[in-house]
């Protein structure tokens, strides 16, 4: 009655894949609701506003800083050239 001729083991299946398909839906779905929620507490990725300098900085040697940072990172300027760049945002201090 349930053989291999009565389309019973087709269905079978399917049902494992639809199984399986709804399962890796539901953890992208919690995946990104995760990734979503811990992006409305992070910071904002500019360096502009009140709260964008680093410790102990104003506003504007904040995002100067940030930006002497990023530049340093990519490889855009030498240790050396950063360290000095660096002692003269905190000179210019007032």
């Amino acid at each position: 009655m349930y053989g291999p001729g009565s389309g019973w083991s087709g269905m079978m299946g399917w049902m494992w894949v639809s199984w399986i398909l709804l399962i890796v839906g539901i953890v992208l779905l919690v995946v990104l609701l995760v990734r979503l929620a811990g992006s409305r507490g992070a910071p904002p990725a500019s360096g502009t506003g009140a709260g964008s300098g680093t410790s102990g900085t104003g506003p504007g040697e904040g995002s100067a800083r940030l930006i002497l940072d990023e530049r340093y990172a990519r490889g855009d300027i030498s240790t050396a050239e950063y360290r000095e760049r660096l002692e003269a945002l905190r000179h210019d201090r007032p």
